[in-house]
């Protein structure tokens, strides 16, 4: 994290030197732009904290746990909608793993967790627009039920 910091401060001091106003124009408008999102950001990190709180992995053990169609879309549908890093996430997986979850209910709740962010839409739409969002995370979807489906034909 040190090296990127470092990286910034001297990008920034080689555009003061290079031209100050744009510098201090750049700066400005970034600024806002922050402003702007703050307060979308703020709203997605409440309900993403509010989610955390709520489920729990001991609720997610015995509805992801087994094998079949029903935990495999369960996971699909969990994976989306949840929203937690991948030192959780993993660990997470693993305590599921002794639980009895299959090999392809894993994957598709860590892959569609990792790839899929239903929490974070309103945020990456401000971005991007509604039409490109929703794109990506359809083909995130597809994408997390094709590894899934090859995990369960590679590790049955």
């Amino acid at each position: 994290m040190t090296v990127l910091w470092t990286i910034t401060g001297v990008a920034l001091l080689a555009s003061l030197v290079a031209d100050r106003g744009k510098t201090r124009a750049s700066l400005l408008k970034g600024a806002r732009m922050f402003g702007a999102v703050l307060p979308l950001l703020l709203g997605v990190l409440a309900v993403v904290s509010l989610v955390l709180a709520a489920v729990t992995p001991a609720m997610l053990q015995p509805v992801l746990s087994g094998a079949g169609p029903l935990p495999f879309l369960i996971a699909l549908g969990v994976g989306s909608v949840a929203l937690m890093p991948g030192f959780v996430a993993y660990p997470l997986a693993g305590l599921l793993r002794q639980s009895g979850a299959s090999t392809p209910v894993l994957a598709a709740f860590v892959t569609s967790l990792m790839m899929v962010g239903v929490l974070t839409l309103p945020l990456e739409a401000r971005f991007f627009g509604w039409r490109v969002s929703l794109l990506r995370n359809a083909l995130a979807f597809i994408g997390a039920v094709l590894v899934a489906a090859g995990m369960a034909w590679v590790l049955p």
